[in-house]
């Protein structure tokens, strides 16, 4: 049918990979940092304060030497959780809002109360603010840039204004579901936009992109090159990954994130889940939590040593670390919602005070915290069937050996590929093959699964459940109905 690229333009970089449109056989590769820009004395020097301007410096740079010679179309994914502001010219208003940004917590705190609560912005759009979205960040501009507030007259995100970009700035302004459904104002439910929640938050109506479907193309450029509709860095990844209803993904990064592929939107009150949407037409949870690799890291340099070291360590235990638990909660945490908690450490014994057991206690710590999060969506009838694991820590001996029977799933580990490139480019293979024709726009191009490592919980499930049962005994204890009115 042809070829194809996607781009993933993530926090710090842009990754283009190169592929057949029929087999999906990654055949070129580029990469570029996001190069610093501004110097000119501009107020804004907070790292959540970005020119776009650098995302596409990026990705000319990531595409030189002819990379995308013979490419017939593209697909963008980017990073979430940011806010591109354009007055009524298209030119912008302020340097994009990306990130967790801090400074937006005590104004997601004033729009939860503005709508009347958690469980009203459930119910709206299936996610309460937090300081990472859209919403909040409009409320913040709001409150402390009222100025810049003012002559906001339309709002994108990195992957919507990226795909502008592309294709010459035109009239028509497209996104994804899967973008929009991580704004706070577009509801994953309904698969509608909700402009009146973008007027709570900045006082007045905007402009926001047409919300196309995933077959769907944005446009062509001017030299006939097609760009899909694009979607979030999370969106592409389970695209790339090709996950489907019965797994669940763990991303093992300083905090940890699960999410499953689900055939309808959760709303969740309390605010633990957030029900995305994908870039398929199926719909994403998500569950967060604070601490995950953080863990690893923080007591490994307790005890002098590497992840490595701690994975070695952790390896001379056994199940249970000789009656140590560690509730991981070292900035807080979110699942459950503790955020102004510190993490405990129990069942200090003579015999237990060694290296070793501490290093497992870490292990199955981190694990059982990611676990309560598992948990969380098979409480609301999401299948679990298996878990993928990734990131840089899901390497490690330790991971690997102690992760199947304390999630109580299959655990399959991807070898390492740009996976949120590969989603954009099978994307763009998907809206090739519908516009020629070739492809059903109900029907994504089948792609061979992520070459990956396998393993079972086998006959250590029992004694990872009662590993498991351990930790939730400590942590009922040591913080009781932590859970209560959440959906687990």
């Amino acid at each position: 049918m042809g070829i194809v690229a996607g781009l993933d333009s993530s926090s710090d970089s842009t990754r283009i990979v190169v592929c057949d449109a029929d087999t999906g056989a990654v055949l070129k590769q580029g990469y570029a940092p996001h190069p610093a820009v501004g110097g000119d004395g501009s107020p804004y020097d907070s790292p959540h304060d970005v020119d776009p301007q650098s995302w596409l410096l990026s990705l000319g740079e990531a595409a030189e030497g002819g990379l995308l010679e013979g490419v017939q179309a593209i697909g963008v994914s980017a990073q979430q959780h940011g806010l591109v502001a354009l007055d009524r010219g298209g030119a912008l208003v302020r340097p994009a809002l990306v990130g967790n940004d801090k400074r937006a917590q005590a104004a997601a705190a004033d729009i939860i109360e503005a709508l009347g609560g958690r469980a009203a912005w459930a119910q709206a759009v299936g996610a309460v603010p937090t300081s990472t979205q859209a919403v909040a960040k409009l409320r913040w501009l709001t409150r402390t840039e009222p100025d810049a507030a003012h002559r906001i007259a339309e709002l994108m995100q990195p992957h919507d204004w990226l795909v502008w970009q592309l294709l010459g700035r035109p009239h028509r302004r497209t996104t994804d579901r899967g973008t929009a459904s991580g704004t706070g104002y577009w509801s994953a439910a309904t698969g509608s936009w909700r402009p009146d929640l973008v007027e709570l938050a900045l006082g007045h109506q905007v402009r926001l992109p047409e919300v196309i479907g995933p077959a769907e193309a944005a446009g062509h450029t001017p030299e006939g090159l097609l760009i899909s509709a694009g979607t979030g860095e999370t969106m592409a990844a389970a695209f790339g990954l090709g996950v489907g209803v019965g797994d669940a993904v763990i991303s093992l990064g300083a905090s940890g994130s699960v999410f499953s592929v689900h055939h309808e939107a959760l709303a969740d009150p309390t605010g633990t889940i957030l029900s995305y949407a994908d870039a398929t037409g199926m719909h994403l949870p998500v569950v967060h939590t604070l601490n995950a690799v953080r863990v690893l890291r923080g007591t490994a340099e307790l005890l002098g040593t590497d992840l490595e070291g701690l994975s070695a360590l952790a390896l001379k235990s056994t199940p249970g670390a000789y009656g140590l638990v560690l509730l991981p909660y070292l900035e807080g945490e979110r699942t459950p919602r503790l955020p102004h908690t510190a993490g405990t450490l129990t069942g200090l014994r003579r015999e237990s005070m060694k290296p070793e057991h501490l290093a497992r206690a870490a292990f199955e710590g981190m694990l059982c915290g990611l676990a309560d999060a598992l948990d969380v969506l098979r409480g609301r009838g999401v299948q679990v069937r298996r878990v993928f694991l990734l990131g840089p820590a899901a390497d490690l001996q330790a991971v690997r050996a102690i992760a199947p029977a304390l999630l109580g799933a299959q655990i399959v580990v991807p070898q390492p590929a740009d996976y949120t490139a590969i989603g954009a480019a099978r994307q763009a293979a998907w809206a090739l093959g519908a516009a020629h024709g070739t492809l059903s726009p109900h029907e994504p191009p089948r792609w061979p699964a992520a070459a990956s490592q396998v393993f079972e919980p086998g006959e250590e499930l029992a004694v990872g459940q009662a590993v498991r049962q351990q930790y939730v005994a400590v942590r009922e204890q040591t913080h009781p109905g932590a859970f209560e009115g959440d959906a687990v």
